[in-house]
């Protein structure tokens, strides 16, 4: 990450304002505020207490608000003149008695309330709902910084087989089927077996389930067979919660035995795109970025 932000030039859409970024943790809100900064923008970064890094945050004009605190984050986005409001970033779902609750999300409670009784989808769109209706417009990455997200394609030197496409056709099926059940995003499929599926976990815990099921010898595709494919579930709002890779990302495929990862061009975002493409020519797996239909 470089060591100071992009120089912010002549806006190129000066009514859009300064866009407010609701950032949770990991890598991508640092890589979204600095496209958004090239792109001649003002990024405004709203870090939220217990998941953001303060490093990334720091780069930009940031304030720190606590899940909770909507009426304390619309009287800042006004303040600075923020029209636009982009959710970026993990952030698990707390018990909502423990929410610091301030009186602009109180008025909102039933509707909230009906969101934390779904999935990680209907919750999102919630507080999307909220959002909008505190005069903001919320948009996606594909509308602010469409760099950031995986282009089609292989990236680096390790290509996808026959077999690999086949258990890439095959995992993508499988999260369709399963997206009505706001399931997650991810699945690792071998032989056309599947391996595994995306719940709660995340991404990580489920590679590292997979590489102990080798250990275990409860998976029998021999090391180097079977993909782990990433795609955002059928009909979720795709300004929301998109998919991500990063450098660890690769690092876990490569540790569960798997021959390479694909993911869905266009709709999943990539952190140190740099990063990720040596990591996965480092560990001799492929990455590849394919259409919703499966097609390079």
């Amino acid at each position: 990450m470089p060591a100071e932000a992009p120089t912010i030039t002549a806006d190129a859409n000066p009514k859009a304002g300064s866009l407010a970024i609701i950032c949770g943790g990991g890598s991508i809100p640092a890589a979204v505020a600095e496209a958004v900064a090239r792109r001649g923008r003002r990024p405004v970064m709203f870090g939220i207490k217990g998941w953001a890094d303060a490093a990334v945050i720091g780069r930009y004009p940031h304030h720190w608000i606590a899940i909770g605190q909507a009426g304390r984050f619309f009287r800042l986005a006004r303040a600075e003149q923020c029209r636009e409001v982009l959710f970026i970033g993990t952030v698990l779902r707390p018990p909502i008695a423990q929410l610091r609750l301030d009186w602009q999300t109180i008025k909102s409670m039933p509707g909230l309330i009906r969101a934390y009784r779904g999935g990680d989808n209907r919750l999102i769109s919630g507080v999307a709902s909220i959002a909008e209706r505190g005069g903001l417009r919320v948009v996606g990455v594909k509308d602010v910084a469409p760099e950031v997200l995986v282009p089609e394609g292989v990236l680096g030197r390790h290509r996808p087989s026959d077999r690999d496409q086949a258990d890439i056709a095959r995992a993508l099926d499988v999260i369709a089927a399963l997206g009505p059940f706001d399931v997650g995003q991810a699945a690792v499929v071998a032989g056309n077996n599947v391996l595994g599926v995306e719940a709660a976990e995340g991404t990580d815990n489920l590679l590292s389930r997979i590489a102990e099921l080798r250990r275990l010898g409860r998976v029998t595709a021999p090391p180097g067979t079977g993909v782990l494919v990433k795609a955002p579930k059928p009909g979720q709002d795709r300004r929301l919660d998109l998919p991500s890779i990063g450098p660890k990302t690769i690092e876990n495929v490569a540790r569960a035995g798997l021959a390479g990862l694909a993911v869905t061009a266009g709709s999943t975002m990539i952190a140190e795109p740099d990063a990720v493409t040596a990591a996965a020519d480092r560990e001799g797996v492929f990455l590849v970025g394919v259409r919703e239909d499966g097609a390079q």
